[in-house]
């Protein structure tokens, strides 16, 4: 291991943890979706919405989170996000409507992206260059473990002690970031760097980040790339128990294939770093990506039922390619800004969470009826991220 990486791998310990809140939040509960909708009296679709109004909450609080801890300060975002975070999983825990749920689970959505969008300020504070993308890339294989582990967990706390359970482990979660941030983490935003937290500074620095075309075309390359896998999460409990026959509690056969994807895509990032060139590394993902996507839709084109493992497999290479890339661009982009990069983290993580919305809203209840459909969104997903993708690269080589 590098020696700058090796002396901050306990700090990418802490930020994959904050990191794994948002997602946690989301997988997690999936596998007890069904009967929290019968304890409540409400169809599938109305469920639906809590992943859903999540997801929005979410997105919506990424444009502050980022810019508020370039005005206060990292340490305070972090800290007052997963103290709310625990106290609205009680909610959850409590509720006993499905108004009630929605409102809670809007409260974790405001709270859950502060780790992630506040960690990659940090990185970028601390380290420049190839060390950036070392603790990037451990960040994102340390991260990786949550979306494998949360089905899980969630599975066997469903099943022993009810649904409820699931939202008091959420908020025993919250509480514990909230204490290791406390006593670890580390301010690295000093007051002499920060931006004034005013309405029209906030507009003004979204504004002069999102106009900016190169930024306009990364972001959308990875949201979309993110977006062909993201479509399997919401589809997971009609995915994996309508079409591959599974349990509740088996939620793993996906979700470990493709975390160890991002892991390994990760780890390939990080060994790349500083020896081959960053636009490199970005085209070999997207080649990865391209050979999973077309691998998914030829075997769901001729096989008669989808059946494991050859169902699973090609998300692993997905996400594996995905992985590859997405450190690389993700730091490009925050590189167009180096006074703003909480501004243009927190603009990244909301075009992204909206596509996601999209995705679990709009675009998975039409496609997940069918394997075929799945594969051929995620193709279609790809390709978007590749022509915007292209569409950077040459107006950065003209």
């Amino acid at each position: 291991m590098h020696a700058s990486t090796r002396s901050h791998f306990g700090l990418a310990i802490l930020l994959a943890a904050l990191s794994t809140l948002g997602p946690f939040s989301i997988d997690t509960f999936l596998p007890a979706m069904s009967a929290i909708g019968q304890s409540l009296a409400v169809t599938p679709l109305q469920m639906q919405q809590a992943l859903t109004v999540y997801l929005l909450s979410y997105a919506v609080m990424m444009l502050w989170h980022g810019s508020i801890s370039d005005a206060v300060g990292r340490r305070p975002v972090v800290l007052v996000t997963t103290l709310l975070f625990s106290l609205a999983s009680i909610g959850c825990a409590l509720a006993d409507s499905l108004g009630q749920l929605l409102l809670f689970r809007a409260l974790q959505g405001f709270c859950g992206g502060a780790g992630l969008v506040v960690g990659r300020a940090i990185i970028r504070d601390k380290l420049d260059g190839a060390d950036a993308q070392r603790l990037m890339s451990q960040v994102t294989m340390l991260f990786s473990l949550s979306p494998a582990i949360a089905p899980v967990v969630g599975g066997w706390l469903f099943g022993a002690f009810g649904w409820h359970s699931i939202f008091v482990f959420m908020a025993l979660i919250g509480l514990a970031l909230f204490l290791m941030s406390w006593f670890a983490l580390p301010e690295t935003h000093h007051e002499s760097a920060r931006q004034p937290l005013k309405i029209k500074y906030l507009l003004a620095n979204y504004w002069q980040v999102g106009r900016k075309r190169e930024f306009q075309l990364l972001t959308a390359a990875v949201s979309f790339n993110f977006a062909g896998f993201f479509l399997y999460i919401p589809s997971a409990p009609v995915f994996l128990m309508q079409h591959l026959h599974l349990g509740p509690g088996q939620f793993l056969w996906m979700f470990g294939p493709a975390v160890s994807g991002i892991m390994f895509g990760a780890y390939l990032s990080g060994k790349m770093a500083g020896r081959v060139e960053q636009k490199d590394i970005v085209s070999r993902g997207y080649a990865v990506m391209f050979i999973a996507a077309g691998w998914n839709l030829l075997y769901n084109l001729l096989a008669p039922t989808a059946a494991m493992p050859w169902a699973v497999l090609p998300l692993a290479l997905y996400t594996t390619g995905m992985s590859i890339a997405a450190p690389s661009i993700t730091l490009n982009l925050m590189d167009q800004f180096p006074s703003l990069r909480g501004t243009a983290s927190s603009l990244q993580g909301f075009f992204q969470t909206m596509m996601s919305s999209v995705v679990a809203g709009l675009i998975a209840p039409l496609v997940w009826g069918s394997p075929l459909s799945l594969a051929a969104c995620m193709m279609v997903m790809l390709v978007l991220g590749f022509v915007f993708r292209m569409g950077y690269r040459r107006r950065v080589t003209r």
